[in-house]
């Protein structure tokens, strides 16, 4: 019986080759679509889970609240880890991670950047799962300047994995080679190259609990509840405070926390950073959550809307296979028989769908990956696990697109099906007319989303974000220049084609950030205290910036008492409740144990300007003059700007000729912090093209089928005199009709998804109003152009052929 299915399905296959070739195209890309964004969330949950004890392992991260001033970051005290780790048994082992900068080697005359840099705690390989290539885990990172280097770094410097005992010439200091190991996995929060020992760092026991620049890791024995334990971890960190706080500002950690301040810990799962952790401080860019969720139901709908096309163009072929049914029927089949034949032909064409879907990954994957900077492999598809999900997906979506197909086709009356009478029964319409507007409800939300996703992306390009960012090109290894920064910075300021020129390692977007507490009054008042950035500049800054001060003045040189001097943004000057903020006084703690207050006297208020991303809003920040020369800022305006940097370049490697200059262009690290949203938007218009392409093939199903229950109408229609044009209108009204339904249903879904999107954004836009008849008249013209295709060629035929059997 079984055999005798498949040869008569094969064989209506191969009879109906439009509609055969149309369902496995269609079905083909939908599927390859959906495993394309399933390699993709598998991909991003599967982040950290490469650690054997990723299940057990925990970031401790740190918020605090005080007055108004808020911090929600991923850095903790230096003494955290270690005492915890003494403190509490349920704590097996702890380890901490620093980023300090990165190493400059000397290798064969020449010094070569590597910024892949990190110290580490001797317990790090304790933690984290990270396979040894050569050397020993357990005391690799115990010594001072031992370092750990990664497989790809050891060939690189010494063409072997077996590198123990080699040392590195970097930062001034000689650092021996203890470990190799194998490359960190993608799928990792951090990842790292060089690991090199705490104990190498002067501060890597710094005792002061207010001060955070570790981000630290502890494994919970197996039965810990995290959410109870982390309460004792806080009020353990606020046994620490608490003397801190007490012999400084005079307030007990009780009264702290009734005045609405508190510090406490949060337990972050390992295997969540990557997805759920936005915090401040990470050690790299996270995912998100959200996006995961959106491309899944992506995924799901554009699998629905191709098997909507399936049963739409099954069901368009009732009127040729009609009698096919009736006949059998007569002849004795039972009605399983035929849901048998029928979900054996759907059957089919899943698998060689699927067959075929397998294929278009070799194209697909490669774009995505493009698009969305991801590392998918084609070869991930044949793992165990995702070829259980692929014969899943196969048997489901064969099931489910021929389900309704089978059904309903086996139902039809012979009587009814040999008198040329077929079943137009009310629920079967409105059961496909719903199918359509549920295609075209996805298409539209999915146009909308894009067109909102580009205005978000335009607003961010184009909005004043209080400085100019455009031709601001920074060189970023300016310390290698030592004692002849100043040298350098006066040879550049001689060419024609530099307006302005600064050195600061605290630029907009991407440079260092220092954050800590200012008070107005020397008595410490926490309630008044201000958590403000503290950026060391030139007197240069402002202006080459070209950041707008709205009072007082800028550093000026030639003024000595400008040492103590500082320059406030808006949101710190808002903090100071006075009209005038110049001439008053701001207060830092020098020395939290000496207690020592450093004075600054405020002499200028710039205008707020965005120095993180548009996600945030603007913090306070104050300025302060240094000679810190870590990097070089400077404003370029000519129209040959390689040539110019032909010149800086010449002029660097005449003052160091052993270490290569690296730039950036500031506009440039701006436009990066946004990747993440421009892969979102061209993977939406990709998937919108595609979730629009298959809703067409089941419009034009659907036309097919219309038009093949009213061909003697239409003939009738045309013998008393009807026009091409009226028979076209005719069969498209009702089409536009549920487009317009999926344009209403649509528009809500569309608003209420992107409003959600756009809370990420401190700064964005509104969704406007007018996207909607946009994507609407879009989603219109494309269903009219496909429903007029099929429309006109029925309009045109013979109607003599339609109606020779009356």
């Amino acid at each position: 019986m079984l055999k005798n299915f498949i040869r008569t399905a094969v064989r209506n296959l191969w009879k109906y080759k439009g509609f055969t070739a149309i369902n496995i195209i269609g079905l083909a890309t939908g599927i390859a679509t959906c495993l394309v964004i399933i390699l993709y969330v598998i991909n991003e949950l599967g982040y950290d889970k490469y650690n054997t004890k990723a299940d057990h392992i925990f970031r401790i991260d740190e918020e605090v609240r005080f007055g108004d001033n808020y911090y929600n970051g991923a850095e903790t005290p230096a003494l955290m880890g270690p005492v915890f780790a003494k403190e509490f048994p349920a704590i097996q082992t702890a380890t901490r991670l620093i980023e300090r900068g990165g190493l400059t080697i000397k290798r064969d005359g020449a010094k070569i950047a590597e910024r892949s840099v990190v110290y580490a705690d001797s317990t790090l390989f304790s933690v984290f799962t990270l396979p040894f290539l050569d050397g020993n885990p357990a005391t690799a990172l115990v010594g001072p300047n031992s370092l750990v280097i990664s497989e790809t770094i050891a060939k690189k410097y010494f063409n072997t994995t077996k590198a123990v005992g080699k040392s590195f010439d970097a930062n001034g200091a000689i650092y021996q080679v203890t470990g190799v190991i194998k490359d960190m996995p993608q799928q990792s929060h951090f990842r790292f190259d060089f690991f090199i020992s705490l104990s190498s760092r002067h501060d890597n026991d710094e005792s002061n609990w207010l001060s955070n620049n570790y981000h630290t890791y502890v494994v919970l024995a197996p039965g810990t509840d995290p959410v109870r334990f982390n309460e004792q971890l806080t009020q353990r960190f606020e046994s620490y405070v608490d003397p801190i706080i007490r012999d400084v500002i005079n307030l007990n950690i009780v009264d702290f926390k009734k005045g609405g301040g508190f510090i406490k810990t949060r337990l972050m799962p390992l295997t969540k950073i990557h997805l759920y952790s936005h915090v401040e401080n990470e050690l790299d860019d996270n995912g998100n959550i959200q996006y995961v969720y959106i491309f899944g139901a992506i995924a799901t709908f554009i699998l629905l809307i191709a098997c909507v096309n399936f049963m739409n163009l099954s069901t368009a072929r009732s009127a040729g296979r009609a009698k096919e049914v009736g006949i059998r029927k007569v002849m004795g089949s039972l009605r399983s028989g035929l849901v048998g034949q029928f979900l054996i032909e759907s059957m089919l064409i899943s698998f060689v769908s699927f067959v075929l879907a397998v294929g278009l990954l070799f194209l697909f994957i490669p774009l995505f990956n493009q698009l969305a900077q991801q590392h998918l492999r084609v070869v991930d598809v044949f793992r165990p696990s995702m070829i259980a999900i692929l014969l899943a997906v196969m048997i489901i979506t064969g099931l489910l697109a021929g389900s309704y197909p089978a059904f309903v086709l086996s139902a039809f009356q012979p009587i009814d099906v040999l008198k040329g009478k077929l079943s137009r029964g009310l629920k079967g319409s409105l059961l496909r007319n719903s199918l359509v507007v549920f295609q075209f409800t996805v298409s539209i939300i999915l146009m909308v989303s894009t067109g909102v996703i580009y205005r978000q992306l335009s607003y961010i390009r184009h909005k004043d974000i209080g400085f100019d960012k455009e031709q601001l090109l920074v060189i970023r290894n300016a310390g290698a220049l030592g004692n002849q920064a100043q040298a350098f910075k006066k040879e550049l300021s001689g060419l024609p084609g530099i307006s302005g020129i600064t050195y600061t390692a605290y630029l907009p977007i991407d440079g260092w950030r220092s954050n800590d507490a200012m008070f107005p009054t020397a008595d410490l008042d926490i309630k008044k205290a201000i958590s403000a950035q503290q950026w060391e500049v030139d007197a240069d800054y402002i202006p080459t910036l070209q950041i707008q001060m709205k009072a007082g003045r800028n550093f000026s040189r030639d003024l000595p008492t400008d040492s103590s001097a500082v320059v406030i943004n808006e949101a710190a000057a808002a903090f100071l409740k006075t009209k005038n903020p110049i001439g008053a006084t701001l207060y830092r703690i020098q020395d939290i144990h000496s207690k020592k207050l450093q004075p600054f006297t405020v002499i200028g208020v710039v205008k707020n300007f965005n120095f993180s991303s548009l996600r945030e809003k603007i913090m306070p920040l104050s300025l302060h003059l240094s000679s810190n020369t870590a990097s070089l800022a400077m404003r370029v305006k000519t129209r040959d700007v390689s040539g110019l940097i032909a010149q800086i370049k010449s002029k660097w490697k005449a003052m160091v000729p052993s270490e290569a200059i690296r730039y950036t262009f500031l506009d440039e690290d701006f436009n990066r912090q946004y990747e993440g949203e421009e892969r979102t938007g061209k993977i939406s218009i990709a998937f919108s093209a595609l979730a629009i392409l298959i809703a067409c093939l089941g419009l034009f199903g659907l036309v097919t089928y219309a038009a093949e229950q009213r061909t003697k109408e239409i003939g009738i229609r045309k013998v008393l005199g009807a026009n091409v044009a009226g028979i076209v209108a005719m069969l498209s009204r009702d089409f536009v009709r549920l487009v317009t339904v999926a344009i209403l249903v649509a528009s809500p879904l569309a608003w209420f998804a992107m409003n959600k999107w756009l809370q990420d954004f401190a700064y964005r836009v509104e969704v406007p109003w007018w996207l909607f008849p946009v994507a609407g008249f879009l989603a219109l013209l494309i269903a009219v152009v496909t429903a007029s295709f099929q429309a006109i060629k029925a309009a045109l035929a013979n109607p003599v052929k339609s109606l020779r059997s009356e």
